[in-house]
């Protein structure tokens, strides 16, 4: 593996000494770049583009082209994991993914197994060919769904408004739910190990719909779980430690509870204030986050402001991560994100010089 150029990502997850706020923006490969809409034209379509090692690669690296982030993130989908457990994923025009076979019944979920790793190959295979692209341009980082995110979608068979089936499920028949998350769990963490083992440099958990809980069905069904990954994580790899980030979308209300999570850093959405969040999590962990992805629909001025906002929240030293708080939104400007990457870079030298 090529030498790493620019660490300053992988050092602020670890709280190091940085020169300024590093950014990255989750969804940064995706259909707001017209190059990946081509990429993915050619691919025919979204399964084909996530299988096929060599466009996997080339969307992942497209907006590294345009804006000067300071991260990779595997151009994959979290949902590649309940495919690999036989639940039959497949994408619907205008609906979004769903599953031939969801998690209904008890004999559903007496079915299902830790699928062999094997299945998910390619996913593997694009780590080791992104990271043969970078050439040590910048960290390259892995991902997973979370135990509970993952159940949610294997649950419901699909995306839902109000996720009757696994409250149904969870508040009715909770061992079947437990039974689904600790065979999640395992999963995911083997998973995410032989993604490290490929060649990733960080790892994210996507909590999704961990913010649908409840206070205490969050304690019982998502954080349990999220400890359990965690703590089976290769934590070090090619002489570095390997950061793990865990973003639970409304999760704010848990940020001390996600700090038992075991996690580097904790990802954060915009509904909560980066002053206040670093003051409750204090030096334990980095954070990451946490710009509304529709303040890239404003002006450049409204964009320098809120860049300038967030940045003296958080304040002067390391420990932040410049991110959106959620991904970026497919109708988003191109040329905005670029200017606010720019802006991030240059404001934030101020908060890191000695």
């Amino acid at each position: 593996m090529a030498v790493l150029h620019n660490d300053i990502f992988l050092r602020a997850l670890l709280k190091q000494p940085v020169e300024y706020t590093p950014v990255w923006l989750m969804r940064q490969a995706g259909r707001y770049l017209p190059e990946y809409r081509a990429t993915r034209s050619k691919a025919g379509s979204f399964l084909n583009l996530c299988h096929d090692t060599q466009l996997a690669t080339e969307v992942t690296l497209q907006p590294l082209e345009r804006f000067k982030l300071d991260a990779a993130i595997l151009f994959s989908d979290i949902l590649t994991v309940p495919d690999a457990m036989g639940l039959g994923l497949h994408f619907v025009e205008g609906e979004g993914p769903k599953f031939v076979h969801p998690l209904r019944h008890e004999d559903d979920v007496s079915r299902l197994r830790v699928p062999a790793m094997d299945k998910l190959r390619y996913v593997f295979e694009a780590v080791k060919s992104i990271r043969q692209a970078l050439n040590g341009r910048v960290p390259l980082i892995g991902f997973s769904g979370s135990p509970f995110t993952l159940a949610c979608y294997m649950v419901e068979g699909s995306g839902s408004r109000d996720f009757r089936y696994l409250k149904t499920m969870m508040y009715s028949r909770s061992e079947l739910l437990h039974q689904i998350l600790t065979i999640n769990a395992e999963t995911v963490t083997q998973y995410l190990n032989e993604q490290i083992a490929a060649g990733a440099q960080a790892v994210q958990i996507f909590d999704t719909w961990g913010g649908i809980l409840s206070d205490a069905c969050f304690a019982e069904f998502d954080l349990p779980y999220l400890q359990q990954v965690i703590s089976g994580l290769i934590r070090e790899a090619q002489g570095r430690q390997v950061p793990v980030v865990v973003f639970t979308k409304g999760g704010g209300l848990w940020l001390e509870k996600l700090v038992q999570s075991g996690a580097d850093a904790l990802g954060t959405d915009w509904t909560i204030n980066l002053q206040q969040a670093r003051q409750r999590v204090g030096h334990k962990v980095a954070l990451q986050g946490n710009m509304d992805p529709f303040t890239l629909f404003g002006s450049k001025e409204r964009i320098y402001d809120d860049v300038k906002r967030l940045l003296a929240d958080y304040g002067h030293g390391s420990g932040h991560v410049f991110n959106l708080g959620h991904g970026i939104n497919q109708y988003t400007d191109p040329e905005q994100i670029k200017y606010m990457v720019d802006t991030v870079h240059h404001l934030s030298v101020a908060y890191h010089s000695n």
